[in-house]
C-alpha cells in the first residue's frame, strides 16, 4: 500500500447507538440469519433508486453504464460473499454518517422500548429499518467499497469494520460507480457459499425487486459444480405490483411487505388496486401488524414510495396518505404524473389530492370490510389493529371532515358494558342496546380507565342500566369536539351541563329533585357563598346516588379532563369555574344543615373531594389534609 493511501485511513468510533444495535443483531436476530441478504439486497435497490431518480435532472450521472441491476457473487477460497449495485454510491462523508451513526429521530425511544426478550427485540430492530447492519449476523468484518455517481475513480471511499467498538475509512480508487458489500463469513457460515442456498434465498425474499439481481451461472463440469463466466437473473425483476392480483401469491404479497417496510412481521393485511379514470395509478397498500415506536412522531416520514410509470420518485411520500393513516405502509404507482416531480409539485397537484383521496378511501374501506367481516380471523385482526393504531385513527375524525363518518363508524371504545378497560364497542354496538326512549350516547372522558370506570358521574346511569362509553385515551377529548352525534344520537358527557334523562326519568323523581332544589335553596347558597370563586354555581344534583357530590363543567365550557390536557401540553386552558353538584340524600350534605362553626371547612371538602374523585389537582393539599384530620378529631371526641 502506497504512503498516501495509508496516511487516508481513519479509525473513527461508533456512535454508542450503533455498538449496541450490533451487539442486538448479532444475539437477537441470529435464528434467522438469511434476513441479511433480503436486507443488503434492499439496500442496493434503493441505491439505484436513488441514481434514476437524480439522473432525472442529471443524465451525466449514468456516465456509459446507464443499465442498473444487483449482483450477488461468493468466493469460496476467500470466504466471501458480495452485494454489488451500480446506484448511486457514498461519498466518504456518506459512509461515516450512513454507516458508523443511527441518523434517526426517535433513536432514543426505540432503545427504550427494548424489553431483552430476543423475539420482540428483533421485531424493533426491524422496524428500526438498519439492514445494513445485520450483515454482522454472519460476518466477523465487513467491508464496503463505493463511489459516488459524479466523482472521480480516485474518489472512492473504503469503511470497513469488525463490528466490534471501531471502524476504518480510506479514500481508495475504484472502476466503476456504485457500492460493493464485501462479507467476511464468521466460522461456522460456509452454508452459505453456495449459488442455490444464495439463489434460493433470493427468489424467497426478494422476488419482488423490480431490477435484475444477477449471479454467475453454475455448470456441472468434469463431475464437479464450477461458476461459469455466463449472468443469469435469479428473480423475476419486475414491479410486483404492476403484476395482475392473480399472478401474485400470499407469500410473495406478504415477503414484498417486508422490503417496502422494512419490517421483520407479516401484515394485518392489504389492498391492491389499478384505479383507472380521470387518473390513472396503481396502489398496493398495507396494514402492519404493530405500532412502530414512532408512531406518535407525527413529524416522521416513512410509509408510502411514489412511483411514476414503474420509476421511482421519493420514499416516504407524506402528501399520498394523511397524518391519521401514517401507519400505512406501500407503494403508489401513477402513470400520469410527471418524472421530475418534486416535494414543491407535490404540495400543488390536484393530481395527488385526487390520489390521496383514493388511497385513503381504500384503506378506510379495507378496515371497514375486516372490522364488519363474518369471518373470527378478520375481527380478530382488526382488534389487534385497533389495539395498535386505533388512538391515532381518531385523529381522523377531526382531520378528515370528508370521512368523518365512515372513521367514526371505525372508533372502538371501552363501556360500563364491557368487557374490562377493552376498547371493543362501536358506536353503532352502542346504539343497538340503547335503552327505550333513550335519545343520546353518553360518554365520561377522564385520565385513566379507572378514573372513568369509577366516576361520581355515573352512578345515576350504572342505577338505571344506562350504557356509558369511558373514554380515557388521550385524543378522546379531540374525538368528541369534532364528532357530536353519529347515526342521528348526538353524543352526550355526562359530566357537562344539566343532565336531562327525558323519558328514562319518571315524574316522582322529577318532582323529588324540585323538592329538593326548594327544600336546600339556602343551603345551595351559603356553599356558594363559602367557595367564592372557586365555583360558577352550587345547585341540587341528579347524578349521584351514592357520592356526597361531583363537579360539572357548564354546556359549553371545556370539560375539567380537556383543562388538565391542554395545561399539561403547556397551552393555556380557558377560565372557566366548575359547577359544584350536592347530592341531598348523603349524610355529609344532610349534616351541612345544621353545621355552623365549621361550615366553611365542610363546604371546602365537598369541594376539595369532588376534584379529586373526577382527577384533578388541589389548589392546597396541605389544607385539604388538616380539614380531614380535624373532621377526623372531631368525630372521634363525640
Amino acid at each position: 500500500m502506497s504512503e498516501s493511501a495509508t496516511a487516508s485511513r481513519e479509525t473513527l468510533g461508533f456512535q454508542a447507538e450503533v455498538k449496541q444495535l450490533l451487539q442486538l443483531m448479532i444475539h437477537s436476530l441470529y435464528s434467522n440469519k438469511e434476513i441479511f441478504l433480503r436486507e443488503l439486497v434492499s439496500n442496493a435497490s434503493d441505491a439505484c433508486d436513488k441514481l434514476r431518480f437524480e439522473a432525472l435532472n442529471n443524465a451525466a450521472l449514468y456516465g456509459d453504464d446507464s443499465d442498473l441491476k444487483i449482483r450477488v457473487a461468493f468466493d469460496k477460497a476467500a470466504r466471501t460473499i458480495t452485494i454489488s449495485d451500480n446506484g448511486i454510491g457514498l461519498s466518504r462523508e456518506e459512509a461515516v454518517q450512513h454507516l458508523g451513526t443511527i441518523a434517526k429521530s426517535g433513536t432514543r425511544e426505540f432503545f427504550s422500548a427494548l424489553t431483552g426478550d430476543q423475539a420482540k427485540d428483533a421485531h424493533l430492530i426491524g422496524q428500526f429499518g438498519v439492514g445494513f447492519y445485520s450483515s454482522f449476523i454472519i460476518a466477523d468484518k465487513v467491508t464496503v467499497v463505493s463511489r459516488r455517481a459524479g466523482l472521480p475513480a480516485d474518489q472512492a471511499v473504503c469503511w470497513e469494520s469488525a463490528g466490534e467498538g471501531d471502524y476504518t475509512v480510506e479514500i481508495v480508487s475504484k472502476a466503476s460507480r456504485g457500492t460493493d458489500v464485501i462479507l467476511h463469513l464468521r466460522e461456522g457460515e460456509d452454508d452459505f457459499l453456495s449459488g442455490w442456498k444464495l439463489k434460493s434465498i433470493i427468489r424467497k425474499y426478494s422476488d419482488h425487486i423490480t431490477l435484475p439481481i444477477v449471479m454467475k451461472k453454475e455448470e456441472w463440469k468434469d463431475g464437479e459444480q464450477v461458476v461459469s463466466d455466463e449472468d443469469e437473473t435469479v428473480n423475476q425483476a419486475n414491479a410486483l405490483w404492476a403484476r395482475s392480483k392473480s399472478e401474485i401469491d400470499e407469500a410473495q404479497y406478504k415477503e414484498f411487505y417486508k422490503h417496502v417496510a422494512h419490517d421483520f412481521e407479516d401484515p394485518l393485511c392489504w389492498t391492491h388496486a389499478k384505479v383507472e379514470g380521470k387518473q390513472e395509478y396503481t396502489q398496493l397498500l398495507y396494514i402492519p401488524a404493530r405500532a412502530p415506536f414512532d408512531l406518535w412522531d407525527r413529524n416522521a416520514r416513512h410509509g408510502i414510495k411514489l412511483y411514476v410509470r414503474r420509476v421511482f420518485i421519493m420514499d416516504d411520500a407524506e402528501k399520498l396518505m394523511p397524518l391519521y393513516l401514517r401507519f400505512v405502509r406501500g407503494v403508489v404507482d401513477s402513470a400520469d404524473l410527471p418524472l421530475n416531480v418534486s416535494r414543491e409539485i407535490l404540495q400543488e397537484s390536484k393530481d395527488i389530492d385526487n390520489i390521496r383521496s383514493g388511497c385513503t378511501r381504500k384503506v378506510l374501506a379495507m378496515l371497514e370490510s375486516m372490522a364488519n367481516s363474518d369471518v373470527t380471523v378478520d375481527r380478530e385482526n382488526y382488534a389487534k389493529f385497533w389495539e395498535a393504531f386505533g388512538a391515532v385513527l381518531k385523529e381522523g375524525v377531526g382531520e378528515d371532515f370528508a370521512n368523518k363518518d365512515k372513521i367514526a363508524g371505525l372508533l372502538r371504545f371501552a363501556s360500563t358494558h364491557g368487557d374490562g378497560d377493552k376498547q371493543i364497542v362501536s358506536l353503532a354496538d352502542y346504539i343497538g342496546r340503547m335503552k327505550e326512549g333513550q335519545e343520546k350516547i353518553y360518554y365520561v372522558t377522564a385520565d385513566t380507565f379507572n378514573a372513568a370506570r369509577n366516576s361520581p358521574h355515573l352512578e345515576i346511569f350504572k342505577k338505571k342500566g344506562i350504557e356509558v362509553l369511558l373514554l380515557s385515551d388521550r385524543v378522546d377529548e379531540w374525538v368528541v369536539g369534532h364528532l357530536t352525534e353519529f347515526d342521528g344520537k348526538p353524543l352526550q358527557s355526562v359530566a357537562k351541563g344539566g343532565l336531562d334523562l327525558g323519558s328514562l326519568e319518571d315524574e316522582a323523581e322529577k318532582k323529588e329533585a324540585e323538592k329538593a332544589a326548594d327544600e336546600y335553596k339556602e343551603l345551595l347558597e351559603k356553599v356558594k357563598t363559602a367557595l367564592g370563586e372557586k365555583v360558577k354555581d352550587v345547585r341540587i344534583t341528579h347524578r349521584l346516588t351514592d357520592s356526597p357530590s361531583c363537579l360539572v363543567a357548564d354546556e359549553h365550557d371545556p370539560s375539567g379532563n380537556l383543562a388538565r390536557l391542554l395545561k399539561a401540553a403547556g397551552q393555556k386552558a380557558p377560565e372557566t369555574r366548575p359547577i359544584l353538584e350536592i347530592n341531598p340524600q348523603h349524610p355529609a350534605v344532610m349534616r351541612l344543615k345544621y353545621e355552623e362553626s365549621r361550615f366553611d371547612d365542610w363546604a371546602a371538602l365537598l369541594f376539595e373531594q369532588a376534584t379529586l374523585s373526577e382527577g384533578g389537582q388541589l389548589d392546597d393539599p396541605a389544607g385539604f389534609v388538616k380539614r380531614i384530620n380535624d373532621l377526623m378529631l372531631a368525630l372521634s371526641a363525640k
